[in-house]
């Protein structure tokens, strides 16, 4: 069933236009607090949010819908999406809600479900959900009607919890780290938790304003953090995103290290220590093809999904395996965490250089990517991958890519863009192959 509302992370949208709207968040509120109402004890929902100018709005637009229906708030504020799915399982609540548009520019925004388990929603829940939004929800009696409270200590409890997965025969002492917090909702927390740990800690992106979340730092805009890095003579940098459930890492020279790197360089190092679950690691078909040989050479697998981070957690879990997550840095470890984390993901990496004894350069750079090419073809309408001729030309590429590279075609679920990827040994061969495809996908639908 094609969903109206939401995506494969939630809602989201620029606010004040359809669906990202005060009346809509109030909607998702009463909707969500229905299905999710199982019996009759007292329920409980957790909100947080990151820096967003339209937080304020949306958060008290859900305030109203939960507590229309019945169901207790707990209000964290500002905190990391993990940290929202982890005060959810924590504080054993019915459900859990974090508003942020992630790695988006400030006038978007987003709402993000977390079931009792601290776990996203199934397809089934969220499906449920829609057909509540757009349908008639009962409304609880007036002496039933849901209060409101702040947790103060919300952060603390976000900030124990992290150190707590950092090895405790390890200590960050006289390591001098950058943290590049996107002005998002980490900004206090990731800086709290590394000083607790015994860095040095040089904080960038921390002064949010509610307009300048993601606006040039943060994982997706590196080039500050690498500076910074460079100019300080830190030993590292750790770039989250807005909601901080991505992250990117920069060694000493300033190079930035992608989540293939760090994917590598966790499942090897909890292989040697037999923490490794599965075997290898899930990822999707954008890994590097480096990244699967890579381990192949350490007798390792690598599990492939479609692109999206619910779809590496759903073959996490139903498949035994414990890392898992994305070349853009949603790097996801359930020994630690239902959800992305880029802070504990970066204590994971941190304990590892710290074991190492060595330059950040040096640990972090497990493989020699692949070149790897993506474009973006943009049409008006109609279904390009469908003519034969683009097939005819995509399966003649696929014949002299195999063995010595990879060919990923794909839709856009959120626009009209086709996307094509391609990797191999030889640059040029790849150039060529992607061109030749998008040619042809602009024929098509011209």
């Amino acid at each position: 069933m094609a969903r109206k509302y939401f995506g494969t992370d939630g809602i989201r949208g620029a606010t004040n236009l359809s669906p990202m709207t005060a009346a809509m968040a109030m909607k998702v509120g009463m909707a969500a607090g229905a299905h999710f109402r199982r019996g009759d004890h007292r329920h409980r929902v957790v909100i947080g949010k990151d820096t967003r100018l339209s937080g304020y709005m949306l958060e008290n637009a859900m305030v109203a819908g939960f507590t229309s229906v019945g169901m207790d708030v707990v209000l964290v504020g500002p905190m990391p999406t993990p940290a929202v799915a982890m005060l959810t399982h924590s504080m054993r609540a019915d459900l859990g809600v974090m508003i942020s548009a992630s790695h988006n520019p400030y006038f978007d925004n987003g709402i993000k479900l977390f079931g009792p388990d601290g776990f996203k929603l199934s397809d089934a829940d969220e499906e449920a959900i829609e057909a509540l939004i757009d349908g008639d929800v009962a409304l609880a009696p007036s002496a039933a009607i849901g209060r409101a409270r702040r947790v103060e200590d919300a952060r603390g409890r976000y900030i124990h919890f992290a150190k707590s997965t950092f090895p405790s025969e390890l200590t960050l002492d006289g390591l001098k780290v950058v943290v590049d917090c996107a002005n998002g909702a980490a900004y206090q927390v990731a800086p709290s938790a590394l000083w607790e740990l015994g860095a040095e800690v040089v904080s960038i992106g921390v002064s949010p304003n509610g307009k300048n979340i993601n606006d040039g730092v943060g994982s997706t805009a590196p080039q500050v953090l690498s500076e910074t890095v460079v100019g300080s003579g830190a030993a590292l940098g750790i770039a989250l995103d807005g909601d901080a459930d991505r992250l990117i890492v920069v060694d000493e020279t300033g190079t930035v290290i992608d989540g293939d790197q760090l994917m590598a360089l966790i499942a090897t190092g909890w292989a040697r220590q037999g923490k490794l679950a599965g075997g290898g690691l899930v990822a999707t078909v954008m890994s590097n093809l480096g990244l699967e040989r890579h381990l192949a050479a350490q007798g390792l697998g690598l599990v492939r999904t479609k692109v999206g981070d619910r779809y590496v957690l759903e073959k996490m879990r139903g498949s035994g395996y414990n890392v898992g997550g994305e070349q853009s840095g949603h790097i996801i470890l359930s020994d630690y965490a239902t959800t992305g984390d880029g802070l504990v993901a970066a204590l994971q990496v941190l304990a590892e250089i710290v074991r190492a004894g060595a330059p950040a350069s040096e640990v972090l750079h497990r493989f020699e990517p692949l070149p790897q090419l993506l474009k973006n073809v943009r049409f008006a309408g109609g279904k390009p991958l469908e003519d034969a001729r683009v097939k005819d030309v995509i399966a003649a590429a696929e014949a002299e890519l195999k063995g010595r590279g990879r060919l990923v075609i794909r839709a856009s679920g959120t626009e009209p863009v086709i996307r094509v990827m391609a990797e191999g040994d030889d640059r040029a061969q790849v150039e060529v192959v992607v061109d030749r495809i998008c040619d042809a996908v602009r024929e098509a639908a011209a």
